[in-house]
């Protein structure tokens, strides 16, 4: 039995839609470090799309939740080097606290077929 009353990541349609992913390592401690952090959700987030098989290469849009709006630009950063244009839409909002202590959640919308 699951954990969480909830799919980590959901198919339908071509659409596979993915649950927030967490800066946090596997056994869910917090990583820290800025850019360290966004590469520990993005880990996170391309291992519950391999769940439905897909991967990073087929998200069409990223929805970023941070605890700290500064992180914007190392986001950026990684987003220009992981992501070729044209780029996935983004949304990056700011909120209190995250589970587990996460500086950085990242959910996702993917389309297999994705050119």
């Amino acid at each position: 039995m699951s954990a969480h009353p909830y799919s980590p990541a959901y198919q339908a349609g071509g659409f596979g839609f993915v649950s927030g992913a967490l800066s946090v390592d596997e056994n869910y401690i917090p990583v820290s470090g800025r850019a360290e952090a966004i590469e520990a959700a993005a880990t996170r987030l391309a291992e519950r799309l391999a769940t439905i098989g897909m991967s990073m290469q087929d998200i069409v849009k990223t929805t970023y939740f941070v605890t700290d709006l500064t992180l914007r630009e190392e986001a950026n950063s990684h987003y220009e080097q992981f992501f070729s244009a044209p780029r996935p839409a983004r949304t990056f909002v700011e909120v209190s606290a995250l589970p587990y202590g996460a500086t950085v959640e990242i959910e996702a919308i993917a389309h297999r077929g994705q050119e």
